[in-house]
């Protein structure tokens, strides 16, 4: 075992491996983020997908080879999604009174989110499984991924395209929002919870708590509405 070539191949082969690269590319990619001040350019689950790619293709590992170690991460996916009840139930108060604006912001959010993309795919020639696994696309990757497939959809595309918008979408909302001059943190937050999912509310509560909070419940609200409104678009839109 002395050879390296060896060892690599011997170590490669566990699951542990992939999962602890896993964790330390997204803490490498935290340390970086911390490091810039928390710019939204400096996204940490972005720099963590380019260490990890970098990382398969000098070893010349296939997807399924760390997917198999880094499943947990994956399988928390659900329990994580789960808990967004509890920003909803601790904000209850809050929400009473902006109940009918948040609804309209939900509706209006989810519902372009889910039909410019089928437009724009469908404008661009894209059709059948692509535009299935486009649709969902906005809301959290569990939720997502179950959409695609009741759609006929590929639901590896759908989680590439949700981990893309999420990243996007928490990128760019803290410039956006500046330059819109919008200061209320519960708009700021479920704007982002209801366009980039998880990732963005991860980038809200960075910047506020408030934001965050209100951020988890556009997730989990956009999760439930774009179930019902993806499978319809698809159907009006998808030719």
């Amino acid at each position: 075992m002395s050879d390296p070539v060896l060892i690599w191949s011997y170590l490669a082969q566990g699951p542990l491996l992939w999962l602890t690269a896993t964790l330390l590319a997204y803490l490498a990619g935290d340390a970086l983020s911390k490091a810039t001040g928390r710019q939204s350019w400096a996204n940490p689950v972005l720099i963590a997908v380019i260490l990890l790619a970098l990382l398969l293709m000098a070893t010349g590992t296939d997807y399924a080879t760390y997917f198999e170690g880094a499943q947990f991460v994956h399988f928390m996916l659900g329990p994580a999604t789960v808990a967004l009840a509890l920003p909803l139930y601790d904000n209850l108060p809050r929400l009473r009174p902006a109940a009918l604006p948040m609804l309209a912001g939900l509706v209006a959010g989810s519902g372009v989110a889910v039909v410019s993309a089928l437009l724009i795919a469908r404008a661009f020639g894209i059709d059948g499984t692509v535009l299935a696994s486009l649709a969902p696309k906005s809301t959290t990757a569990p939720v997502a991924i179950g959409i695609a497939e009741k759609l006929g959809g590929q639901p590896t595309l759908t989680a590439a395209l949700v981990l893309l918008t999420g990243i996007f979408g928490a990128i760019i909302v803290t410039p956006l929002l500046n330059a819109m001059r919008i200061r209320d943190w519960r708009a700021r937050g479920l704007a982002v919870g209801v366009a980039a999912h998880g990732i963005g509310t991860a980038r809200a509560f960075q910047v506020n708590a408030t934001a965050g909070a209100f951020s988890g419940i556009g997730m989990g609200l956009n999760a439930v509405l774009t179930a019902v409104i993806a499978p319809l678009a698809l159907r009006l839109f998808g030719g």
